[in-house]
């Protein structure tokens, strides 16, 4: 029977860490998958955009954790189904979470994270919502001529949704 797993996949290092992802056990992370996401998020530059749209007050002296790590944090923790902020307690200590962010330490607490989300604002919204729809429209060839969006949350028949 063919093996189709690979030993070893290599993944972009972050500054001394090497990064590879082997199938012969343990028990460092049970979320790998972060990893992933952080390479098409580098190859994309999705969050990286997000975040200069985000303004940051705080005293450049004290920031511990930036809008970009806190943004990548908390994105990548939802993409891996960490919806409530208690989650981040553990993944801050989480060798892959924290390489997925770019950090060779500690992240943000729940209690920084909830901060950061408390400073969103409508206009804020707007410039992600922006952003989205340019990452999608770049995602084409060329520029679809029109796009459609439903917004219709109903299922029924004479909505127009089947």
């Amino acid at each position: 029977m063919t093996n189709c797993t690979p030993a070893q996949i290599e993944f972009p290092p972050l500054k001394r860490r090497k990064i590879d992802a082997q199938f012969s056990g343990g028990a460092i992370t049970s979320d790998g998958g972060v990893l992933l996401l952080r390479a098409i998020d580098q190859q994309l530059g999705l969050t990286e955009r997000i975040a200069a749209q985000i303004p940051d007050a705080r005293a450049p002296d004290r920031v511990q954790h930036s809008v970009l790590n806190l943004l990548r944090q908390r994105v990548y923790g939802l993409a891996c189904g960490y919806e409530d902020l208690n989650d981040h307690d553990t993944l801050r200590n989480d060798i892959a979470f924290q390489t997925a962010v770019e950090k060779d330490q500690t992240l943000g607490s729940r209690s920084t994270l909830c901060r950061f989300e408390q400073q969103a604002d409508r206009a804020l919204m707007w410039r992600v919502h922006e952003e989205l729809v340019a990452q999608f429209i770049a995602s084409y060839e060329t520029p679809p001529k029109s796009l459609v969006l439903d917004f219709d949350a109903t299922d029924d028949l004479y909505s127009g949704n089947r």
